[in-house]
C-alpha cells in the first residue's frame, strides 16, 4: 500500500479529519539522512505531520515547520506543499536512545526547552509565522499546543514512527483532528472515548490499517470523505538554483574562488544531492553577477 493521506468530514461538518500512512515518505527520509532509531521516531513524526498540515492549504501556498527543542538531534526542518509533497533534516541524524520499558525516547532527543515556529508562504504580500512553546518534547502533543494557542483551533494530534530490529521504518503514519465552531459536547466527548480506546497510530498501520479506517475508528463511521492524495519526500533542488545562490555571493567572493582554482562541491541539505561548479563554471556565474 503506497503512501497517501485522506481528508474528512464528521459529525454533520463540525469536525475536519486528516489521517495518512506515511510509512515509506520516512524511510526515504531516513535512507537520505542516515538517521538513527530515536532521530527517525523524531523526524518521522514532523514530516508527516507537516504533510497533513500543509494538505489544509491550497494552490502552491507553502508551509516551514522549525522545531528545536534544545535536546540533542538539534534543529528539525521540514517544508511541504499542499500536495502532499515534503523534505526535511535534522541537526543531528545519529541519536539513538530509549525510554526503562524499551519505547524510543524522541522525546527526550526532541527536548522541552524551545519553540516549534510555523511559517506559511500563502502566495501573498507577506510571510507569515507563528509559533509556541515546546512543552514535552513529544511532537504529537507540543503540535496540539500549537494549534490550540497559535491557530486557536481546538486539536487532537496523532503521530506514529515504529522502527524494526534492523532500523528500518516499519509503519509510520497520523491523524489531525480540529473541532470547527458549532461542535456539540457529546460530539467531543464522543471523539475523546473513542480516540482513548484506539490503539497507537504505528500498530494500527503495522497492522494494515489504512487512513480510512483510522478515520473511521475516531468517528465510527460518522464521517464523509473528501479527498485523497499521495503522499511523498520530494526535493526540488538543482544545480540552477546551487548557481543563483553563488551568483548572490558577489563579484568578489566569485572572483576569489574562480582564484583558488579548485572545483566547488555544494550539498543539497534536504536530500544531500551534491552538484559540482568547475573554474569555467564559475567563470560563466561570474559574468552573469556582471
Amino acid at each position: 500500500m503506497k503512501d497517501y493521506l485522506v481528508k474528512a468530514y464528521a459529525f454533520d461538518g463540525t469536525v475536519r479529519i486528516y489521517a495518512a500512512k506515511s510509512t515509506d515518505l520516512v524511510e526515504e527520509a531516513r535512507q537520505i539522512h542516515d538517521t538513527w532509531p530515536a532521530a527517525t521516531a523524531a523526524f518521522g513524526k514532523v514530516l508527516t505531520a507537516s504533510a497533513i498540515i500543509g494538505a489544509m492549504y491550497k494552490g502552491d501556498q507553502k508551509l516551514t515547520i522549525r522545531i528545536d527543542g534544545g535536546g540533542p538531534i538539534g534543529g528539525i526542518v521540514t517544508t511541504t506543499n499542499s500536495n502532499g509533497q515534503v523534505r526535511g533534516y535534522v541537526g543531528n541524524p545519529h541519536i539513538h536512545m530509549s525510554t526503562n520499558n524499551n519505547k524510543l525516547a524522541d522525546a527526550f532527543a526532541v527536548g522541552n526547552n524551545g519553540f516549534i515556529h510555523v511559517t506559511k508562504d500563502l502566495q501573498v504580500r507577506n510571510i507569515f509565522t507563528s509559533s509556541s512553546e515546546i512543552r514535552t518534547g513529544e511532537i504529537s502533543e507540543d503540535l496540539t499546543y500549537y494549534f490550540a494557542l497559535s491557530e486557536q483551533i481546538p486539536s487532537s494530534v496523532g503521530l506514529g514512527i515504529l522502527v524494526d530490529e534492523n532500523n528500518t521504518v516499519k509503519s509510520a503514519g497520523g491523524f489531525i483532528l480540529q473541532v470547527m465552531p458549532g461542535a456539540k459536547q457529546d460530539t467531543l466527548k464522543k471523539i475523546e472515548t473513542n480516540i482513548r480506546a484506539m490503539k497507537p497510530v504505528s500498530e494500527l498501520i503495522c497492522e494494515g490499517f489504512t487512513p480510512e479506517m483510522i478515520i473511521e475508528e475516531i468517528t465510527k463511521g460518522d464521517h464523509q470523505f473528501i479527498e485523497t492524495m499521495s503522499v511523498t519526500y520530494a526535493c526540488d533542488c538543482s544545480k540552477d538554483r546551487f548557481a543563483n545562490s553563488l551568483i548572490a555571493l558577489g563579484k568578489t567572493e566569485l572572483t576569489s574562488l574562480i582564484e583558488e582554482n579548485k572545483t566547488i562541491e555544494t550539498a543539497c541539505h534536504f536530500c544531500n544531492k551534491k552538484y559540482n561548479f568547475t573554474q569555467n563554471d564559475l567563470i560563466n556565474l561570474l559574468e552573469d553577477a556582471k
